[in-house]
C-alpha cells in the first residue's frame, strides 16, 4: 500500500481527520478541503516546472501537461471545487450571510477565473506540441497565471475562509457537509477516481 501525505493510498474520507492524541475530534469539512489543497499545491508545483522549462526554450512535455490539465478539470475542479460551490459555500451563507457574501463572491470568481485559464491551456496544447513557439509561449503563460491564482485562492481559503467557516457552520452541518463530500466523490466521480488524482499527484511532483 503506497502512502501519500502521511495517509493511505487508498482512502476515504472518514480516514482523513487530523485527531490529536487523546481528543477525538471529529473531522471538518475544512479538515477534508485543506488536505486536498495540500494534494492541488503538489500539481501547482508540476505546472510550475512545465512552465519555466517552456519559458526557457524547452519543448512542452505534451503527456505531463495534459495530465496538469486532466487533474485541473477532474480533480480540482469536478471534485474539489464542487464540494465548495455544491455544499460548503451555500450552507455558509445560509448560517452567515452578510459574513459570507463578500469572501464567497471572491472565491467564485476565482473558481471561474480558474476554469477560463484551463480551457485556455486546452486550447493551446495541441499547437504548441506542433511546434508553434506562440503556442508555446502561451501555453506557459496559462500555465504561470493558473499557478499564481490557484496558490493566492488557496492561501486566502485556508486562512480566511475556512477559519470562518468553522466559525459559523455548527457541528450537525460540519457532519452532514462530509457525508455530502464523500457523495460527491462517490457519485460524481466514481469509485477509485479520487485515489487515482492523489497518485497521479505524487507522480507529477515526482517527476524532475
Amino acid at each position: 500500500m503506497g502512502f501519500y501525505l502521511g495517509l493511505p493510498h487508498r482512502m476515504r474520507l472518514g480516514n482523513l481527520a487530523p485527531v490529536e492524541p487523546g481528543q477525538g475530534a471529529a473531522m471538518k469539512p475544512t479538515d477534508v478541503l485543506r488536505h486536498e489543497h495540500k494534494v492541488i499545491l503538489m500539481v501547482l508545483d508540476a505546472a510550475e516546472r512545465e512552465a519555466l522549462s517552456m519559458e526557457g526554450g524547452g519543448p512542452p512535455a505534451g503527456a505531463r501537461v495534459s495530465q496538469v490539465i486532466e487533474f485541473c478539470r477532474n480533480f480540482t475542479d469536478r471534485c474539489h471545487h464542487a464540494k465548495e460551490e455544491k455544499h460548503l459555500f451555500p450552507k455558509m451563507r445560509e448560517r452567515s450571510p452578510l459574513a459570507t457574501e463578500r469572501p464567497l463572491g471572491v472565491m467564485m470568481g476565482e473558481h471561474q477565473e480558474g476554469r477560463r485559464l484551463v480551457t485556455g491551456m486546452a486550447d493551446g496544447l495541441l499547437r504548441a506540441c506542433d511546434g508553434d513557439r506562440a503556442a508555446v509561449q502561451g501555453l506557459a503563460a496559462a500555465l504561470i497565471e493558473y499557478v499564481d491564482l490557484l496558490r493566492a485562492h488557496i492561501d486566502k481559503e485556508d486562512n480566511v475562509l475556512f477559519p470562518l467557516a468553522d466559525k459559523v457552520l455548527p457541528a450537525e452541518d460540519q457532519k452532514a457537509l462530509v457525508e455530502a463530500f464523500e457523495k460527491i466523490e462517490a457519485e460524481e466521480l466514481g469509485e477509485g477516481v479520487h485515489e487515482k488524482y492523489h497518485h497521479m499527484a505524487h507522480v507529477l511532483a515526482d517527476q524532475p
